[in-house]
């Protein structure tokens, strides 16, 4: 199996930047496509974007060019560069290992066991 684990995650203010981490071990060779999500309180989980193999990335909407999704192979890591932050993306972020993946960009938030997941970072965007 693949296990997974965030970190980077805290409290920034609007506008301000964090980094998100997603260390990736056991199987990473079938690691390829791996996502974030998002789910605020009372929210539903949402994705927030994924890179497939080919470092080929995909973005929700929200998010695009202020969010960058990055890995390094070398180093079985994920990344979230979150810039100019706003107060609606304060929620729990995890990194998931798509098990099925066919395309990459289509995510499904709502099947939690279509992923392998990490325990989650809370990040808090206050304004």
């Amino acid at each position: 199996q693949v296990q997974l684990v965030e970190s980077g995650g805290g409290s920034v203010q609007a506008g301000g930047s964090l980094r998100l981490s997603c260390a990736v071990s056991g199987n990473t060779y079938s690691s390829n496509c791996m996502a974030w999500f998002r789910q605020a309180p009372g929210k539903e989980r949402e994705g927030v974007a994924s890179i497939d193999s080919d470092y080929t990335t995909s973005y929700a909407e929200s998010v695009k060019g202020r969010f960058t999704i990055s890995k390094d192979a070398a180093k079985n890591t994920l990344y979230l560069q979150m810039n100019n932050a706003k107060p609606e993306d304060t929620g729990m972020y995890y990194c998931a290992v798509d098990l099925w993946p066919a395309m990459c960009g289509v995510w499904y938030p709502h099947r939690s066991a279509r992923y392998r997941w990490g325990q989650g970072t809370q990040v808090t965007v206050s304004s």
